[in-house]
């Protein structure tokens, strides 16, 4: 049965996020409207296999020029569809590059958000928005963070991010919006960004065994971090928008590991000695190092009945199956067999 329910997955429908959470309304039956920013070249290799004709009336994936600072045409696109649910997942995410644009970042991740829900709020209706906040938020803040843990940000993206999980809040509180704001840990997929340092270990591994790469440049191996999968994190994002009221919710696994261990594991996976191969370059340091990173996600599995089914081992052989293939090797396959075992029947493309 259709649900012709309609959502917007605003800005970066065409990242990692956008991409799955397109994948996943759309197996609900939803008709998806996605924000992507004007560019000379295509970027939209992820969602490739949900678009369609524009020209045919039945497509239920459609696409919108705008950008996150532009108020204007936000808020074009959203009087013009007035949509039901609208997920906000836009934002200048890098948090490296955050400190070398952090006007371009606030003007983006903080205020594009003011953006949206001002439009919401001129618009009027019942529509409910979900933020997509950051457990960067946390910044120094002890491990493990939940609902109640104080923000101690410290970058400008996690700052920014800090203003947005406010505002939502703010707009809930005085507009009586439905606003709902989703404090998500690192999550990770073979979609994931080739700059971010989870995409670019797995990817580096699949170039080395091709003879397309000879070394592998990071930075902090000592930055802990709660890794999950990114497929089952949209589930959570959706399930935050069918509640019967707005929450704030911290989602993650509950356990952290260092940069290190992904990259032990992920060069150990693929049968290579990762001290071979990886160099410290001092240029990927921040300015100011974000502590350990951990989701207590109690709430969360009460509230929404969800919990993880991937743990960090399996991420890392998940995302290596499929770099391998993408370069054309055979991968050890591990990865393919937990995804089989897991997900009988996955809603989302598999790469």
């Amino acid at each position: 049965m259709v649900d012709n329910r309609e959502g917007v997955n605003h800005g970066h429908i065409t990242g990692q996020d956008g991409s799955y959470l397109a994948d996943f309304l759309m197996s609900k039956g939803y008709e998806v409207h996605g924000i992507i920013r004007r560019a000379s070249t295509f970027n939209t290799s992820r969602i490739d296999h949900l678009y369609g004709d524009p020209h045919d009336q039945k497509v239920r994936l459609r696409l919108h020029y705008g950008d996150l600072s532009d108020g204007e045409q936000i808020s074009n696109v959203i009087y013009n569809i007035g949509p039901d649910e609208i997920y906000h997942l836009g934002a200048q995410s890098h948090v490296n590059v955050s400190f070398e644009i952090p006007e371009y970042t606030a003007n983006v991740t903080a205020i594009g958000v003011l953006r949206v829900l001002q439009s919401m709020r001129g618009k009027g209706g019942s529509m409910r928005f979900y933020q997509a906040s950051s457990s960067e938020m946390f910044g120094v803040s002890p491990p493990p963070q939940n609902e109640e843990t104080p923000f101690r940000p410290r970058s400008p993206y996690a700052i920014s991010k800090v203003f947005g999980y406010e505002m939502a809040k703010h707009y809930r509180e005085a507009y009586h919006l439905f606003s709902s704001n989703g404090i998500l840990f690192n999550h990770e997929s073979p979609r994931r960004g080739e700059t971010f340092v989870t995409r670019k270990i797995t990817r580096a591994v699949a170039g080395i065994l091709s003879s397309r790469q000879k070394l592998l440049y990071l930075g902090n191996l000592d930055a802990k971090r709660d890794w999950g999968y990114a497929p089952e994190y949209v589930e959570a994002m959706w399930k935050m928008l069918q509640l019967g009221e707005p929450v704030d919710l911290v989602v993650g696994t509950g356990e952290a590991h260092t940069v290190r261990e992904f990259v032990e594991r992920t060069f150990s996976y693929a049968g290579l000695e990762h001290t071979d191969y990886v160099k410290i370059d001092s240029r990927y340091f921040r300015p100011t190092e974000t502590g350990e990173l951990v989701a207590d996600t109690s709430k969360a599995k009460k509230i929404l009945k969800w919990s993880p089914k991937v743990r960090f081992e399996e991420l890392v052989k998940i995302m290596v199956d499929a770099d391998m293939r993408k370069a054309g090797l055979q991968p050890p396959g591990e990865g393919d067999e937990i995804l089989r075992k897991k997900f009988v029947n996955p809603w989302w493309r598999v790469d």
